[in-house]
């Protein structure tokens, strides 16, 4: 690829844990455990939700369908970690503009089509809690399918549209300053100008239809619901409130985890790689981790569950 006289390969080269070189073999054993407590716990959740005729509803099928997601996300994030770690030594990485764009767009879509189903799962809550004559009728198993395969097909269809600009942006520079990709950080590396800017301004139209709006809509229901629990009874309020503290603590995750990516960028133009690089990897873990243990604590009819199943292996 060719733009301005500079002749840009099809490889790029990810900077990954290079400034940590000397210590690859811990780097190795931390996201190893760390990749092995994800997968386990996620699938636990999962496992617990889809085998217990009683949690069959529509909270837990959104809460079963975020925890996929970030099981999903980790899956194309941790292994490509881990054997560059085992290969390259925690040093400079090199990968294929195609798989860097590959994972781009699983990356994107799944982040994005999170913020959709938690707003899908606020909408459950409000109708649920605000209108519980009527929930049994305005939420079917078939709206609860629609409503996955709105969140999971719309972004996928947006972020495939922005993935397919990115790949035709011409590139000016080759080193990312990440341990896996992103389609903005991909659009960073590529030669301003119009073509540029148009994949900037598609990005945050994106970004606002999967993230922001969702978002401001999970804070409105909650809001909402909030209000109605003021003129309820103390136990109604509680058992309520009790229902949607997860939801909103997996929301402050994901938000914080946008917020500080936005940061990072900004600061990463700052020539500031290092200390934004390793902020934006404990950014990762602490999503991928925290999630299964909010759901799995906070929510008793999972925590039941969980302990039930423990209890059981321990026994035999």
């Amino acid at each position: 690829m060719t733009s301005a006289g500079f002749n840009v390969t099809s490889s790029l080269t990810l900077v990954g844990f290079s400034s940590l070189s000397g210590h690859s073999s811990l780097l190795f054993f931390v996201f190893l455990l760390l990749y092995l407590f994800v997968l386990f716990s996620n699938s636990l959740v999962i496992y617990i939700i889809c085998s217990q005729r009683a949690l069959h509803r529509p909270m837990f099928t959104f809460v079963a369908s975020v925890l996929l997601n970030s099981l999903t996300a980790s899956t194309l994030i941790y292994p490509k970690i881990l054997s560059d770690l085992l290969l390259s030594g925690a040093g400079l990485v090199q990968v294929s503009q195609t798989l860097c764009l590959c994972q781009g767009f699983f990356v994107s879509s799944l982040g994005a089509s999170s913020f959709m189903l938690l707003s899908a799962m606020a909408f459950d809550r409000y109708l649920s809690i605000c209108h519980p004559m009527h929930y049994a009728v305005l939420v079917t198993p078939d709206k609860v399918v629609l409503m996955l395969l709105l969140c999971w097909v719309l972004p996928a269809i947006l972020v495939g549209a922005s993935t397919m600009l990115a790949s035709r942006l011409p590139l000016c520079r080759v080193q990312l300053n990440r341990a896996y990709c992103d389609i903005s950080s991909l659009v960073s590396l590529s030669c301003s100008g119009a073509k540029a800017q148009l994949s900037g301004l598609y990005s945050l139209i994106i970004a606002t239809a999967t993230v922001f709006l969702p978002a401001a809509f999970v804070l409105f229901s909650y809001a909402r619901i909030l209000f109605i629990c003021l003129w309820r009874s103390r136990s109604f309020s509680s058992k309520a409130l009790q229902t949607c503290l997860p939801h909103l603590l997996v929301l402050l995750i994901h938000s914080i985890g946008i917020i500080v990516d936005l940061l990072l960028r900004r600061l990463q133009g700052d020539g500031e790689s290092d200390s934004t690089l390793i902020i934006s990897i404990l950014m990762m873990i602490v999503a991928t981790v925290l999630k299964p243990v909010v759901y799995g604590l906070q929510l008793k009819d999972v925590l039941t569950h969980v302990k039930r199943l423990l209890s059981c292996r321990r026994d035999s």
